[in-house]
Parts: C-alpha cells; structure tokens; sequence
C-alpha cells in the first residue's frame, strides 16, 4: 500500500497488520501493572518534598528534609566517576581484525557524547532520574535533519603535474585534509578538492581544472546524529509478561506529548494527520498522561495545541508465519499515523532501563525514599515537638511582683537605670522566664535516626564526613565504615555504567546504520580524523572506568605505603610509575603526564667522571684481553711443537722414520744410476758420430721389466 492509501484500513503491505484495538488492549494491562510503580514514585516524590505528613493548625509544621538531603550528597558522588576523565568509553576489540574499528568506534563514541550529546547534562540528569525515581528509563534514537540547497554542477578536466612545486602543494593540501578536515573544506575551492580527490582515487598527482554547466537541488545534511530521552517512567508502559527482564519484553509503549505543528516537521513521515481530530484533542483527554505543563493551560490554536501520541515499539508476526519482526507504531486518539517496521537493525527495543536498588523478578527500582521515610517522619515529629515546646514558653518575659515597683523605679528599671524597690515585698519580686529543657530523650531520639539513615544509605552524616565522633574512636570501625559505603556506591555505580555501556552498544549498531559515509571527528583541539563508516563494523566490548573517590583513595593510600616502604633501593622508573599512578587516583592527570614524562638531567661533573671512569675501564679489559691473546698464541706454539716432537719420538720408536729414511737413499741412487747410463747411451758414438736410441729403448724396458 502506497502512503496516499493510509485512510484505508491497511497501512503497510503486511498481510497481518496490528489494528488499533489490538494495541490499545495491551496498553492497558500493562497499565494495570504501571500503577502500583506509580503510586510508589508519587509517595517517594512526596518524601523528597517533606510532603507527607499531617499539617496541624497552631503548631509547627517543619519537616525535615533528611531524604532530599540525602540524594544531594548522592549525586555528587555518582556522577563524578564518568565526568572525571575526557574519554568516557574504551573500546577493546574482541579480534585482531577488529583493532582499526575498535579504534574508530571509541573515537566516535567519545566524540558524541561529548559533543552531541553534553555529557555533563546527561550525566546529571541520569544520576538525577535514577536517584530520585528509583528507574531510569532512557530511550535512543537517531536525529537527521536536511534541507534543500541549490548547488552547481561543475565539469572538471585533470592534468598531470609537471613540476616539483605543484607535487610540494598537492601534498601539503593531502596532508591538510587528513589532520584538519573542516579547515581543508573552508580554504580550499571546488576545484582544487576534485583535483585532490581524483589523485587519491587514482594514486596519480593530478592538477584540476573546471567550469559549471549547471546547477541541481540537493539535500544538504543539517544534523546526522544519535539521540538519547531520559522518559518519566510515569508515561512508560512495559509489557506485563516480561517476568521482571525488559531484554524479554515484546513491546513498550510510551506516552508523550507533541502537537500539530512539531509533526508536520515530518509530513514525510506521518500520514493520517488531517484524521485526527485536533479540536478534541488536549495533554488532559488522557488521565493517565502524567503531564508537566500546568492543569489549567493549553494552547486554544490547533497547531500549537498539546496532544498525547503514543508510541508502540514491540514485536509482532507480520506475515502470520509466526516470526515476530520489531514494529513501530504511532496513534493519538484512535487515528494510527504510522506504522512500519522498526528502523534499528539490531533488531532491539530502542530503550535502556536502570534501576537504582534493584527489586527482586522486577525491572524497576526503588530509591532511598522507601528506606528513609519513616526515619524522616519520625525525625520530623520529634523537631516539630520540641519546636511546639519551645514556642509555648514565654521565653526572656519578666514578672514583677505587684508593688514592688512604683511608676517611676519601674521606668529606671525597664531603661536599665539605678532604681528603689520596695523591701516589704514577701516571694520573689522578680521572675524570669527561659525556654525549658529539651529532654535527653528527645535528642537520643534524633541521634538515633540520624544514624539509622546513615548506616541505611552509607552516606555519613551528610555533611559531617567522617570523624572520631561517627564511630566512636575505634580506627577500625571508621575504616570498615568507609569501606562498607565505598561497596554500596561502587554497586550502584556499577548499574549505571552497565546502562551507559548498553546505550554507547546502541550507538555503535545506529552509527553503522545512520551516520555519513566519512565522519569527521576532533580528537584534540588541533587534530581532526575523518572515519569511514564501513570500518566501523566489527566485534567490541565497551568499558567505563568507575571507580568512587573512598576507593581510589585507599588505592592511593596502598600504593604510598608501598613507596615509603621500598625507599631508595628500587630503580627510579619504578617510582616514577607509583607516583603516576597516585597523581592519577587523584584526579591530577596533567601531573601525572609530567611524571611518566620526567627525565632527570645528569649532573655534567659527575657525566665525566662516569665517561673517565668507563674509559679507564675498557682500557684495562683492553689490555687483559691483549695479554689473553698474546698468551693464547704462546700456548698453540708450544703445542705445536710439542706435537712435532711426539711425531719424531713415535717414528723412531716404530723404526718408521729409519726405514724411510733407507728408501729414500735407495731411490736416490737408482736414479743417478739411471741417469749415467742413460747420458752413456745417448753419447754419440766416436767413430760413427751416431746415437744408438735402439740401446737406449731396450734399456728402458729391460728397466721396466724388472720393476715388474
């Protein structure tokens, strides 16, 4: 079905679509299950306010505001741990492949939270809601707002560089583009940027050259970014069935008030706006709207006029194959004005609920209200019955006995002048009134309460820190005693953070979805990185770094005794380390940047006697290694020659050496003989002038023959 059909009955091509009788059934049992959570924060609400005691006529009627007192000394304490550091989430990738992501991911997440979203205002009134309503109820969603602009078409020609000049330019606007984005856009021209773009497409220099031929409507990107709602958990309704789990929830509708005007902001949107009937409607035709605008006021013009929409984000099977697909709904009155498939890919209900003292198979909490309001009330009745005695006395009033004055001396008397009284008078002349005693048991009375609340919420007197007169003198109960209330916040902390945890998850799958192809995000004040979307998809785990300021203090105070104990027989890197560490449990993480950074200077006299003494040094291992060596070469010499004698001493023992010695004689004088005769038998003859080679031939052989 086309929107242009959505007065029909089918508002989707679904072939099972939720009708409104449907909807509005489930949202009334789960206001049946809504109102005794009402009714609790209402009470609270009235204790918060001291307004929950009987006012009496003619008496005091103060009431002390121990409960509040006690939610202003908790704020404090819980919203410091996450506004304490610049970077509130750390993204630890669950692969290798997942590093570069999990680096990305962090840098937007801190990036939102900081920019986007004001950190400190969410904080507090995170800290606030929780706190004080016992459930936090936080709902995430995506902002993005454009609008239409008329921009030139340019055609653009590219030539290569020729000259070192242009690639020194080419690279210093690259190199501009990576650190500083934003100033990269404001210095540069529309040519220039396709030349750039073009040579980091290519990975050829190019240089651009351009002309416009024309001009097109575009939308230009106003706001693109990720939304959070702390909800009043009066106008919040979870599915009945969920056995205390919302993650088992299959729907959640809310309440909230809205007008004509606001969504017609998203006519391409919402359909059936012209079906509702605005005259009929107001924030008070629904009684179960808890509403912050004044009973008696609402604007008299349709477009401006307050109306309740209600929003039904749940499960449903919308084909009836009986798979339920995650659905958004919307209506006010009995006109649905959309209905669709959710927008979230990860397939959850958008909202994040956090309780402040968890309640057994129930997701909503309760405050310190439900412990401290019979503390209050009895507290509260004790001061206003002392106050009543106090104010019936006739405090500083004097009674003069009849006669005892006359006009005159009672004048000098009432003007603190010498006077005359008359001494006949019998009693006491004079009376002077005082507030009467308070009773020791009315004090005991409120000792008790006071400590009561302070062992019921572990804030210590609230606004006496901790002392001897706490505890009594006993260190040890003082220790335990702020050991104990260290325990309880971290407890609490820790919810918190599982809830900001869970909504910086929710981030992370809407950043994947929603956000521009290349984000550019500021990591300092000077250093801008441009972050593709598509490499933000990975496997992460999310951690906050909690920790309250009594723990970080016995961190800090371990970590001090250990240093005192190793003095100065440890290497000076090690102390460096503590000492860092101690700067940072301190909250003084520019000191502790200073420390891990510090690099003691060496004093330059003491430099050269430790170069002279070095010197000193390698010239004497010089001159051991020398005489090692020398003695080496004397030692293989020996040996030598030792071996040479061993060699004769063996020969002649075996008789080898003489023997050799004959053979080689014998050798010898065979081949003189050789010789001779054979210059005899080359000598030519004195009568013929020949040589005879056939005499020299045979005798040859005959030579050979008898060595064979």
């Amino acid at each position: 079905m086309t929107k242009e059909e959505f007065g029909k009955t089918e508002y989707t091509d679904w072939a099972n679509e939720p009708n409104i009788e449907l909807l509005k059934n489930d949202l009334t049992h789960a206001r049946e299950y809504a109102r005794t959570q009402r009714e609790k924060i209402k009470r609270w609400k009235d204790a918060y306010d001291a307004n929950n005691h009987v006012k009496r006529k003619d008496r005091s009627n103060v009431q002390p505001k121990m409960i509040r007192t006690a939610a202003e000394w908790r704020y404090p304490s819980l919203s410091e741990p996450f506004l304490s550091s610049n970077k509130l989430f750390q993204v630890t990738p669950r692969t290798f492949e997942d590093v570069n992501a999990a680096r990305q991911n962090e840098l937007v997440l801190n990036y939102q939270f900081d920019t986007h979203l004001n950190k400190v205002s969410f904080i507090d009134e995170l800290v606030r809601a929780t706190v004080d309503e016992g459930t936090s109820i936080i709902r995430t969603g995506w902002k993005r707002r454009t609008k239409k602009v008329e921009k030139p078409v340019w055609e653009f020609e590219y030539y290569p560089v020729e000259s070192e000049e242009q690639m020194a330019q080419i690279q210093q606007l690259m190199d501009l583009k990576n650190s500083n984005p934003r100033e990269y856009q404001n210095q540069t021209d529309e040519v220039i940027r396709a030349g750039i773009d073009y040579t980091l497409e290519s990975g050829t220099p190019v240089i651009a050259s351009g002309k416009v031929i024309g001009s097109k409507k575009v939308d230009e990107v106003i706001e693109n970014r990720p939304t959070v709602t702390i909800l009043d958990p009066n106008n919040v309704y979870i599915d009945p069935s969920c056995g205390g789990n919302p993650d088992n929830a299959l729907f959640i509708i809310t309440s909230t008030e809205t007008s004509k005007s606001e969504l017609l902001k998203d006519v391409n949107e919402y359909v059936n706006l012209d079906k509702v009937e605005w005259s009929q409607m107001g924030s008070l035709s629904d009684a179960e709207h808890i509403s912050s605008t004044p009973e008696d006021f609402n604007f008299s013009d349709t477009s401006r006029k307050k109306v309740i929409l209600y929003e039904y984000w749940g499960y449903y099977d919308i084909d009836d194959s009986g798979v339920l697909e995650p659905i958004l709904v919307s209506w006010i009155g009995n006109t649905i004005i959309y209905m669709g498939l959710s927008p979230f890919s990860n397939g959850k209900l958008p909202f994040v609920i956090i309780p402040y003292l968890p309640v057994k198979r129930d997701f909503y909490g309760e405050t310190d209200a439900e412990l401290l309001s019979d503390n209050q009330n009895i507290l509260g009745a004790v001061t206003r019955g002392m106050i009543d005695l106090l104010g019936k006395s006739a405090n500083s009033q004097r009674g003069i006995a009849k006669g005892y004055l006359d006009v005159v001396n009672k004048r000098r008397y009432e003007a603190g002048m010498d006077y005359e009284f008359n001494p006949n008078v019998t009693g006491a002349p004079i009376i002077e009134h005082k507030y009467p005693e308070i009773p020791n048991s009315a004090l005991t009375m409120l000792q008790i309460q006071n400590s009561t609340a302070e062992s019921i919420t572990g804030i210590k007197s609230f606004s006496q820190g901790v002392g001897s007169a706490a505890y009594g003198d006993v260190a040890i109960g003082i220790k335990s005693a702020v050991t104990a209330q260290g325990k309880r916040e971290m407890a609490i902390l820790r919810r918190l953070a599982k809830g900001v945890i869970e909504i910086g998850k929710r981030f992370i799958d809407m950043n994947i979805d929603f956000l521009s192809d290349a984000e550019v995000v500021r990591v300092t004040n000077d250093v801008f990185v441009t972050v593709d979307r598509e490499e933000l998809k990975g496997q992460f785990d999310l951690v906050i770094d909690i920790s309250t300021s009594e723990v970080e203090q016995e961190k800090a105070n371990k970590l001090s005794f250990l240093l005192q104990t190793l003095g100065n027989n440890v290497d000076f890197s090690i102390t460096q380390k503590i000492l860092a560490s101690i700067a940072d449990l301190n909250k003084l993480p520019e000191l502790a940047k200073e420390i891990r950074e510090y690099a003691p200077q060496p004093d330059p006299m003491a430099e050269k006697m430790r170069e002279l003494e070095l010197k000193k040094i390698e010239l004497e291992l010089s001159e051991i290694q020398s005489r090692i060596d020398l003695n080496a070469s004397k030692a293989k010499l020996n040996q030598s020659n030792a071996d040479l004698k061993d060699l004769d001493f063996v020969q002649e023992e075996t008789g080898t050496k003489h023997a050799r010695h004959v053979e080689l004689s014998k050798a010898q004088a065979k081949g003189n003989q050789e010789l001779e005769v054979t210059k005899a038998l080359l000598t030519p003859d004195k009568t013929t002038g020949k040589v005879s080679v056939n005499d020299a031939l045979g005798y040859k052989n005959l030579l050979e023959n008898n060595a064979i």
